[in-house]
């Protein structure tokens, strides 16, 4: 059951400080008790969508307590968990999706409308944790899967959950997607423009763009599925076609 936010940032901060007390009474020091309760709010935060909602989860155990005055603790100290929420969340990657999670079915069917031969390769452009890595997987399991994702720590955690899959720490722009027969994304709409753009330049005829939710601006898709209501996927081949207005 999905609960209503902010019950869920609630019940973190609570987490974080029952651990905090914790590790003080265990005669942590208050930095590492500082920093371990910080981490569980920053990893509660990669399974949300909304990056406001993220930042809020990840940031409110310490500022809370640095609004107490709970830890005596240097202004340096302060910095750390805003660095790390950086470091999982780069500026960079928050220009495209930081954390879009593909839901649990949402790639039902796939591959009856996009066949593909066994040992194609195929790519999660932004693949995050790796949930659309298993959903690839799960569709196409002799496939040659591979992920892309700007994040360290999100392509390294994605690497341990995905055994199966070869992850990038890279920027999907700049990879090739020539080599590919499918390219899948849950991206952001204001840059599907310039996904269709780069799969027009790099991908041969026949490969195919798999988009969770958004669609290719001005571009006709060749199939459409939605076995998670509200979660469309829109599969497009190469070379894409120019959409059509047509009118009864």
């Amino acid at each position: 059951m999905r609960l209503p936010w902010p019950l869920p940032a609630l019940l973190v901060w609570l987490a974080a400080w029952l651990l905090y007390w914790a590790a003080l009474r265990l005669r942590l020091d208050p930095l590492p008790a500082m920093l371990l309760a910080s981490a569980l709010g920053l990893a509660a935060s990669a399974l949300l969508r909304s990056r406001w909602r993220r930042a809020l989860m990840a940031l409110g155990f310490p500022l809370s307590l640095a609004l107490s005055d709970a830890a005596m603790l240097p202004a340096w100290a302060w910095l750390l968990p805003l660095a790390a929420l950086l470091a999982l969340y780069p500026v960079h990657a928050w220009r495209d999706a930081p954390l879009f999670p593909t839901p649990a079915q949402a790639l039902a069917g796939l591959a009856q409308r996009a066949p593909l031969p066994p040992g194609s390769a195929l790519l999660d452009a932004g693949c995050g944790l790796g949930h659309g890595l298993r959903a690839l997987h799960e569709a196409y399991p002799q496939a040659r899967l591979e992920g892309v994702e700007w994040s360290r720590p999100l392509a390294w955690l994605c690497r341990l959950r995905c055994p199966f899959a070869r992850v990038h720490r890279g920027d999907m722009w700049a990879l090739d997607w020539s080599g590919y027969r499918l390219v899948y994304l849950f991206q952001r709409p204001e840059i599907m423009g310039r996904v269709a753009a780069k799969a027009q330049g790099d991908m041969a005829p026949g490969s195919w763009i798999a988009s969770l939710v958004f669609e290719l601006p001005g571009h006709a898709c060749d199939a459409r599925l939605e076995t998670v209501p509200g979660r469309p996927l829109w599969l497009y081949r190469l070379p894409l076609r120019a959409a059509t207005n047509e009118t009864t």
